[in-house]
């Protein structure tokens, strides 16, 4: 545990000498306002009952004093030019964002209170003054194909769509140089580590849930950038040529095997039928008769030809008993 002075300047940065309690020696810390943990530079040894004291406070004060006292002369300077030069400044310092578009706007360097500017008109100093338009509308990319190797060591080729939008002006602009190349190289690893957990079979049905993974990460990683991501598609996955080989002989197999079990189980049917039919006409012996005659009469509709055929003396007498 150490004793420390703990008196933090908003602005720049700060250095303390930290002394442990019973130890000879000393830490030298400092921070900035964008860290939040404590760096150690250096260590010295110094006498127990020296007191902990801020290094560089007067340093910090002074620097403070005199980057305020430059902005304010600079900036009395700029408006005085832009009062002698008037009404031909207003073309300098007017400024027009549309309505998809925000302006951040930087005064010697520090961002300006009230946040980003626009839709509209806006008043912009020169020589102090510099912004940066940000578009926010959705803005849509093609992810490259991908080389995937899947969890069950299939290579697989994949093309996805990614849609995104600026929701943070401020922040896309300060947190980061280039939002739009970032998400984009974010977009493609991001798809390659998910698919590289799926199995083949999951790649191929299992597309939206793919998709919804995605966005959910795309979307947590890029919010300290001030990107939302909105949506992810997965268009295409490729298969190698000779993959697609083995699995359309694969389908053909089971799909002949399928028509041969169809084919196996009809004929037992009509075995079953016929056997059903031959025990009824076994108990009647004119019913073939009749059946014989039914298949002449359907012969000779079907095509105009003479039929000769033999008619057994038992079915006549059978018809004609005097006979």
């Amino acid at each position: 545990r150490f004793a420390i002075d703990m008196q933090v300047k908003p602005k720049g940065m700060r250095v303390w000498i930290v002394r442990c309690p019973g130890h000879d020696s000393f830490i030298l810390m400092r921070q900035t306002p964008l860290i939040d943990n404590y760096v150690d530079v250096e260590m010295k040894q110094v006498a127990e009952h020296e007191a902990i004291v801020p290094v560089g406070a007067d340093d910090d004060q002074d620097e403070g004093a005199c980057s305020l006292c430059c902005g304010i002369c600079l900036t009395i300077l700029s408006v005085i030019l832009i009062i002698m030069t008037f009404p031909f400044s207003l073309f300098v310092c007017l400024k027009v964002v549309a309505e998809y578009e925000r302006a951040v706007i930087f005064r010697l360097g520090r961002i300006r209170s009230g946040g980003p500017k626009g839709p509209g008109l806006f008043f912009v100093i020169p020589c102090i003054d510099t912004y940066v338009k940000v578009d926010l509308r959705t803005v849509s990319f093609d992810v490259p194909p991908q080389e995937v190797l899947t969890r069950d060591s299939v290579t697989v080729t994949v093309d996805a769509v990614v849609y995104f939008r600026v929701s943070n002006p401020t922040v896309a602009v300060c947190n980061i140089v280039n939002y739009n190349w970032s998400t984009r190289l974010l977009a493609q690893t991001t798809l390659r580590n998910v698919l590289g957990t799926k199995i083949l079979s999951e790649v191929l049905s299992d597309r939206e849930i793919i998709s919804g993974q995605m966005q959910q990460i795309l979307d947590h990683a890029t919010d300290p950038w001030g990107i939302q991501v909105e949506r992810v598609e997965v268009k295409d996955v490729r298969l190698p040529v000779q993959l697609q080989r083995a699995m359309a002989a694969e389908a053909e197999a089971t799909r002949e095997a399928r028509a041969k079990v169809i084919a196996a189980e009809g004929e037992q049917n009509a075995s079953r039928s016929l056997k059903e039919a031959s025990d009824v006409m076994s108990e009647t012996p004119t019913a073939l008769q009749l059946r014989y005659l039914q298949t002449l009469n359907v012969i000779s509709a079907e095509k105009n030809s003479t039929i000769v055929f033999p008619l057994p003396i038992d079915t006549i007498g059978g018809i004609f008993p005097g006979m």
